[in-house]
């Protein structure tokens, strides 16, 4: 289940992406002090072109994902997540968590913003998350280049177009 984030949920969520293994597949990958993520939180709270959702599975706050750059006149939307890879790892059930934020979230981007494209980006060393991206019938463009701190990345966009989605049951039938 995907809800508003809300400021109760802060605390957790910069402890789960200050998890050493989302920050290695992070553009930004700083360990983010409590005031930074504040004032991170005061501006995507309040932008009407956002949308933070805590993802809860079996009614436990499990996860984040973080719409952006939402165009209601071009249908498009931009999208990220990650997980508590800790406390999903102690309860062992980081994979069926992974593919449940995923649909949930494409449903969310397609059925609820009402969406046509959702983007985003993916660092090339992430194979994956490249890979559950493929599943779930995203494109990859041309990768770029960045500068992150003191790291070089290659950064993959990637692409999905709302009749480009796989289905769960397309999923299942290809698995």
């Amino acid at each position: 289940m995907l809800r508003d984030a809300d400021t109760t949920d802060l605390d957790a969520i910069r402890r789960w992406r200050n998890d050493e293994r989302v920050r290695a597949v992070s553009l930004t990958a700083h360990e983010i002090g409590p005031d930074e993520h504040l004032r991170w939180w005061r501006r995507a709270s309040t932008d009407p072109t956002r949308r933070v959702l805590v993802y809860e599975r079996d009614g436990v706050p499990s996860g984040v994902v973080n719409f952006f750059d939402l165009d209601p006149a071009a249908r498009t939307v931009a999208w990220g997540f990650f997980l508590d890879l800790a406390g999903l790892d102690e309860r062992a059930e980081t994979l069926p968590a992974w593919l449940e934020i995923q649909r949930e979230a494409l449903d969310f981007a397609f059925d609820v913003l009402g969406v046509d494209v959702l983007t985003g980006e993916v660092l090339e060393h992430n194979t994956i998350v490249r890979r559950m991206n493929r599943r779930f019938g995203f494109t990859e463009g041309e990768p770029a280049v960045h500068t992150a701190g003191d790291r070089v990345v290659r950064v993959y966009p990637i692409r999905l177009h709302r009749d480009d989605r796989r289905t769960r049951t397309t999923e299942e039938s290809t698995a």
